[in-house]
């Protein structure tokens, strides 16, 4: 999608709605990855993140032709995602989410020394890399659906801060305010209580047998040990519009994006095989 501009988007759009089966295919592949690592850190975990992925994605398709080129496409995905995602139930942190508070007590008092090895034979090493990639991610969930869906937007797509506003409905100074207050309050507790991103006891590989006995981590499920890596450049080159807002991002390397699973793209690929294109056409 980078290398596309405004009018070749806009001309792939009006492609898909006319029916062109390919162009509809490349607009989706183009921001099927986005779709996928919002999911993602909205959610807390791959599963839930793979299911509401394809929600929205066939939200995107056949709502295609609303699309009016009033803003880039990459900012209408983002407003359909968060819309979807902000009142999303379906998932696992939905009605039972922790807290700052109960995430600080966990790591001050767990008795991480009492539990006996379960790792499975699987590499302490790589258990501690899972853990720590699941960790912080489900730390995102410590905050209110709108709180982290800002911290999102502004700490792992850097999205332009007029452009999250419209998003989300407030003034570009009011999401600046909530953006900085926000990374202020993740990287206070980063640097308070974790020893991989700041300065605190905990250290992923300490506990990886009190994660796994807490159902916290699962040797023989690691998600993001096997997932597909992509680079932070690879996702910023989707969208046009960046802005540095502060200079806590160096606080967040946790938000590694990843490549949409391939069952999310083979399952989006049969539904644009099976279905019938005239649901996304213009009347």
């Amino acid at each position: 999608m980078n290398k596309k501009t405004d009018m070749e988007i806009q001309a792939l759009v009006d492609k898909a709605t006319a029916g062109d089966k390919k162009s509809l295919e490349t607009l989706v592949e183009g921001v099927q990855d986005i779709v996928f690592n919002l999911s993602l850190r909205m959610l807390g975990t791959f599963a839930d993140a793979e299911d509401a992925a394809q929600d929205i994605l066939l939200k995107v398709i056949t709502h295609l032709s609303s699309f009016r080129g009033d803003s880039a496409f990459t900012t209408w995905v983002f407003r359909i995602a968060t819309n979807h995602l902000i009142n999303y139930k379906k998932h696992m942190f939905a009605h039972n989410a922790p807290s700052f508070e109960y995430y600080g007590d966990d790591i001050i008092n767990g008795k991480i020394q009492d539990v006996p090895d379960l790792t499975q034979n699987v590499e302490k090493d790589i258990l501690a890399e899972e853990l720590k990639m699941s960790c912080t991610n489900v730390m995102l969930q410590c905050l209110d659906t709108e709180s982290r869906c800002i911290f999102i937007l502004g700490t792992m797509f850097k999205i332009d801060s007029r452009i999250a506003g419209d998003i989300l409905g407030m003034s570009p100074e009011a999401y600046r305010q909530r953006l900085s207050r926000i990374r202020k309050k993740m990287a206070d507790f980063l640097l308070e209580y974790c020893g991989e991103y700041g300065s605190g006891r905990c250290k992923c590989k300490d506990r990886v047998n009190y994660a796994i006995q807490s159902h916290r981590l699962n040797p023989l499920q690691l998600d993001y040990m096997t997932a597909a890596e992509i680079s932070v450049q690879t996702m910023m080159d989707v969208k046009n519009a960046m802005e540095d807002i502060d200079d806590l991002s160096q606080d967040f390397s946790f938000c590694k994006p990843y490549q949409s699973p391939e069952r999310t793209r083979y399952l989006i690929k049969e539904f644009l095989n099976s279905t019938q294109l005239s649901i996304i056409q213009k009347p």
